[in-house]
């Protein structure tokens, strides 16, 4: 489980058939956050207050003797430029010629952040339907995907980030498993053995050469079956960002598995209304708002005004990010806790998309799946999951520093080997280059992993990460972008070869 935390699923807009005055306009986006208009935003302000310390501070106490103890003070004085809290005074403030390198970045955020939530028509949220079967789909990069999918014109950087950071977890799946994939042999992204892994499951996403690409096509064909583990906010997006992921594949079916102790799980059956039906004028017509920063928000309602006495919802982006909150229950979701004797759910969204969570770590459902997994028909996402950082829960018997999390048995540790045994792929994201490196390194350090494998997709970046800067609130200082890069191993395969005889 990573270190840094990933964004979480996004409040439904309202319907575009109701317009509303914007709370904010274009040229009014900016405002420190303790005199922003939105409560969740002033929220955030005062969770960084608590959790930030001053850079400055930080930097004169660790130039000074070992035996002094003070701590660095918080942020408490916001940057006039950016509006986000960075330093203890206005005094360190101005001292810190650093912060002009990152403060162009942190305006940008905030006006992001102000953008969402303004009230605004968000075009860039109002997703496409299905694919025109005559029409080739492009996985080059972004602006190609949204041209040849039809999607709204994405006139402005903003709105560019917008979209990439909603939609970066379905189309980094389907950028990785189309046929048309950026990722190729040419560029030396595939490997002769991944060329032949996706090979494998193009067959059961694609149709013969020369054959139309339509529904019809998927009648006789087995259910692709895609297991995201870890999964924190990829398992509280909407299904109708999720069915992005299917429409570029007209003839196969899909069945996601969400799988992970932090999974979202639907509400109770009598706690709220039930959303319409997918294909329904509102699902159709409204979209997801882009996350409030990656500070792991669990409100799934609109914008609501804070009441006297009454404490914002927002929980700030620490090292361990809370379970999301419940998701919504659609008119078909039903329980599967006897199916797989854990807490879970399942949702045949539409005849192509089905959606299944189980809140659980994956070694305990491993067992149910072991003999069925298909290199044909299965495969398996891990976005960031975080190998490389040290374990908060294991140590090394022999020197007793923290292990990594790739070699904890309480982490992935027992995971991973039990994915190369299956000779599925396994696709995973980073945040950084520095994760990816540092996720790459822990495979030759982790038992049952270093050499037990072979490259699928070379380490590098994704095509299709979010463009949006993710801030942390323990350090302002600390961005990264959701799923920078992408990488794929699978199980080591060992051909039987004839010996010739001695003689």
């Amino acid at each position: 489980m990573s270190t840094l935390p990933k964004p979480y699923s996004l409040p439904l807009l309202v319907d575009k058939s109701e317009p509303k005055k914007p709370i904010l306009t274009e040229d009014n986006l900016f405002h420190p956050f303790s005199k922003s208009p939105f409560a969740a935003i002033r929220a955030r302000g005062e969770a960084i207050q608590t959790l930030a310390p001053c850079p400055m501070c930080a930097s004169h106490h660790s130039a000074v003797h070992a035996h002094t103890q003070a701590a660095p003070k918080a942020v408490k004085y916001e940057c006039p430029d950016c509006g986000w809290p960075t330093h203890c005074t206005e005094e360190h403030w101005r001292e810190d010629t650093e912060h002009q390198k990152y403060c162009s970045r942190l305006r940008e955020v905030n006006e992001d952040e102000h953008d969402l939530r303004s009230g605004r028509r968000l075009r860039e949220f109002e997703l496409p339907g299905p694919q025109d079967s005559e029409a080739a789909i492009s996985f080059s990069n972004w602006d190609l995907f949204w041209y040849t999918r039809s999607f709204p014109s994405m006139d402005t950087e903003r709105s560019r980030r917008h979209a990439s950071r909603l939609l970066t977890y379905p189309i980094t799946i389907g950028s990785v498993l189309h046929q048309h994939s950026y990722l190729t042999l040419n560029n030396q992204r595939l490997t002769p053995e991944g060329s032949r892994s996706l090979a494998a499951l193009r067959t059961t996403l694609h149709v013969p050469p020369g054959a139309p690409e339509t529904e019809e096509a998927s009648a006789d064909k087995p259910q692709m079956r895609i297991f995201i583990l870890g999964a924190r906010a990829e398992s509280s997006l909407p299904p109708h960002v999720w069915e992005q992921l299917c429409l570029p594949f007209p003839s196969a079916h899909f069945h996601l598995f969400f799988i992970g102790p932090q999974v979202s799980l639907p509400r109770p059956p009598n706690s709220g209304a039930t959303p319409n039906a997918p294909g329904t004028q509102q699902n159709s017509q409204a979209s997801v708002t882009a996350t409030e920063t990656f500070t792991e928000k669990s409100e799934l309602a609109e914008e609501k005004p804070v009441e006297d006495g009454e404490e914002p919802a927002y929980l700030p982006n620490v090292y361990e990010p809370p379970t999301p909150a419940p998701i919504a229950r659609l008119k078909r979701t039903r329980e599967s806790i006897q199916r797989y004797g854990i807490p879970s759910y399942t949702v045949p969204y539409t005849p192509q998309l089905t959606i299944t969570g189980m809140q659980a770590n994956y070694s305990e459902v491993h067992p149910q799946f072991q003999e069925t997994f298909d290199p044909y028909t299965d495969c398996f996402f891990l976005f960031t999951p975080g190998f490389g950082f040290p374990s908060a829960k294991s140590v090394s018997e022999e020197t007793g520093e923290p292990l990594l999390q790739i070699a904890s048995p309480t982490e992935w540790g027992p995971v991973i080997p039990s994915l190369l045994a299956t000779k599925c792929p396994i696709f995973v994201t980073g945040f950084s280059p520095a994760d990816v490196e540092r996720d790459v390194k822990s495979l030759s350090l982790a038992p049952e992993v270093a050499g037990e494998f072979d490259w699928v997709i070379t380490p590098g970046p994704n095509a299709f990460g979010s463009e949006k800067w993710e801030v942390a609130d323990f350090d302002p200082r600390v961005m990264v972008k959701t799923n920078w890069g992408v990488w794929g191993i699978r199980g080591k395969r060992r051909d039987v070869q004839e010996k010739k005889s001695w003689l």
